[in-house]
């Protein structure tokens, strides 16, 4: 099975999940996404991989239209349920791929990816595309979770989320990111580091992970480095793994 299925396996069978999950819902990153845009009304706007629908909900009543893409087809229903239920009627919903979108040249105003990136194979096509199909001067608002520089912190992080979640394909380190976007064309206008805390059951469960392998995942995380455990503030309880904090950049880069 190739990656881009296990990503719309694992999504087809957690959609309803992303709706709920707090995470996703309710992050203040979402907030500053908002913030950090310029809008006057009359902008097209496209969301890559759209998940829950979080984000182009946000952006709904602010600007002319709103395309929502994702590459799993069940992900994309709860996405329009949830949206069309909060009375937006200026979203499309596409069936597509973020490495290969659907659109033709500069055809919007704003692109739009929270939280998203980490799951796709070539991360450099992506940005290839979102330079693309961004009119010249038109504003890319990014939102991911990143690792921190130092490569045993990387290879420690991208390892418990692929062991959770086996969709994940590697979360970047800033300065990847920077590089990248720079690379591509883009000037990168604003960004801030966020933390994020994350509880590790419902982490878990969001994924659907086994019994079995949540232990397993557990004894991993307790038995990593104290230079590891302190710079991710792994939390335990009763000899258990409570929670544990990343980071995530949000951040504004135009089109040149």
């Amino acid at each position: 099975m190739d990656f881009k299925k296990n990503v719309q396996k694992q999504f087809g069978k957690s959609a309803d999940s992303y709706v709920t999950s707090t995470i996703h819902k309710d992050g203040k990153d979402l907030g500053k996404l908002l913030e950090m845009a310029s809008i006057n009304g009359e902008e097209k706007l496209l969301d890559i991989a759209t998940g829950g629908g979080h984000t182009a909900n946000a952006f709904a009543p602010y600007v002319k239209k709103v395309t929502a893409v994702d590459l799993t087809p069940e992900i994309l229903a709860v996405a329009e349920k949830f949206i069309k239920g909060n009375g937006h009627q200026n979203v499309e919903f596409v069936h597509g791929d973020a490495e290969n979108l659907p659109f033709s040249n500069e055809a919007f105003d704003m692109v739009t990816c929270r939280i998203a990136p980490h799951h796709f194979p070539n991360v450099e096509r992506f940005i290839e595309e979102v330079h693309r199909v961004l009119k010249p001067d038109g504003q890319f608002l990014l939102d991911d979770n990143v690792v921190p520089e130092e490569d045993h912190f990387d290879q420690f992080y991208n390892t418990i989320e692929k062991w959770r979640d086996y969709s994940h394909f590697r979360a970047w380190k800033k300065s990847e990111w920077l590089r990248m976007l720079e690379l591509a064309g883009f000037e990168i206008f604003e960004w801030h580091r966020f933390e994020k805390t994350f509880h590790f059951d419902p982490w878990c469960n969001r994924m659907n992970l086994s019994q079995d392998e949540k232990e397993k995942l557990a004894e991993y995380m307790k038995g990593a480095s104290e230079k590891i455990k302190n710079k991710f503030r792994v939390v335990f309880e009763a000899d258990q793994v409570n929670s544990f904090q990343g980071e995530a950049v949000v951040l504004k880069a135009i089109k040149r």
